[in-house]
């Protein structure tokens, strides 16, 4: 019997295994959300009604729930944040974001995605967003940018970081036009 078989590896914690023993951290999802607006690059932001950075903007996203997959939960998220429907367009993960201390509630662990697609639609502001629209991402202050101008809103937990990250691949995707909403090109 191979050490990899499915008779050895079993789908069970062993019975000295303690959770407790282990501290809690939760997982959520970031969207960095892209459109085009008037010829220019936009990002979807909220507002956010609850603390922590009650009223700041952030990227939609939100806890995952513990029987939810995370791409469930990035779709989801949008949805209840902004109203925006699951669209054509291709959402991926972008990259997982979790040092010690970016969220003050708690340790927590972010999946960040990406994804573009052309016209979506306005949002609407739900669940704990004051507000949601889009942003013209040159408007933006963002590390390693040269955007931004007196008006551009500070972002929430490291939400700046996750855009800069977001903005670096959409335009990637964008360039080797891999940003396709038909079937047949993906």
């Amino acid at each position: 019997m191979s050490p990899l078989s499915p008779t050895t590896v079993a789908g069970v914690a062993p019975t000295a295994y303690d959770p407790h023993a282990y501290p809690p951290f939760a997982v959520t999802v970031d969207l960095c959300v892209f459109t085009e607006r008037a010829g220019a690059l936009a990002v979807l932001l909220v507002e956010r009604t609850d603390a922590p950075y009650a009223g700041a903007w952030a990227l939609p996203g939100g806890f995952v729930d513990v029987d939810e997959d995370v791409a469930d939960a990035a779709w989801r998220e949008l949805h209840e944040e902004t109203g925006v429907e699951r669209f054509a367009g291709r959402l991926e993960q972008l990259a997982t974001y979790g040092r010690p201390g970016r969220d003050p509630r708690m340790r927590v662990v972010s999946v960040a995605h990406v994804a573009f697609a052309p016209d979506l639609p306005e949002p609407r502001a739900g669940s704990d967003a004051r507000d949601a629209r889009w942003w013209d991402v040159s408007a933006l202050a963002l590390p390693g940018g040269s955007g931004g101008s007196d008006a551009s809103p500070a972002l929430a937990f490291d939400h700046a970081r996750i855009l800069a990250d977001g903005v670096a691949r959409v335009r990637t995707l964008v360039t080797a036009g891999a940003t396709s909403t038909r079937e047949e090109d993906r």
